[in-house]
């Protein structure tokens, strides 16, 4: 599964690979057990988004409640470049951040100014960053979700 122009948000396939790495990773469930794709993209109360392996990865998934906090349709979040979703000033603490995932497996506990499409800014707060990682140890990206946001 190569992950590139956004993926379908329903897809069965994509939601294991989502659910099932943040579970391994992690050590507990992203989503209760009788919730699916639909619930995760549609009526989540977080945020959650991911990324592609690309050098300058693009995004290939966003929520509803992403979309609504970072401003951005489906059709243009899956089009942006990840490092965008940070202010110029914050991506090399964000790479910092992705660079140990891609180490570690995960962080937790993860606090960081964020942009919306129109310019402004909150912080993403209590964040969970993790590897999207096959059951066979295949990586395909980065997903992140958080609860919490403060705009600035």
């Amino acid at each position: 599964m190569k992950l590139s122009d956004g993926v379908n948000p329903y897809d069965p396939a994509f939601f294991e690979l989502l659910t099932g790495s943040f579970k391994r990773l992690v050590g507990r469930p992203l989503v209760e057990q009788d919730r699916g794709p639909e619930w995760l993209y549609g009526d989540a109360p977080f945020v959650v988004v991911a990324h592609n392996t690309d050098t300058d990865p693009t995004f290939v998934y966003a929520n509803l409640t992403a979309q609504r906090v970072f401003g951005y349709s489906w059709s243009e979040f899956t089009k942006l470049r990840s490092k965008l979703s940070a202010g110029p000033s914050e991506r090399s603490e964000r790479q910092a951040l992705l660079d140990a995932v891609a180490q570690n497996g995960f962080m937790a506990g993860y606090r960081g100014l964020r942009v919306t499409r129109s310019g402004g800014h909150f912080w993403m707060e209590d964040g969970i960053v993790w590897q999207l990682r096959g059951s066979n140890g295949e990586d395909f990206g980065q997903a992140a979700m958080f609860s919490k946001w403060t705009d600035v």
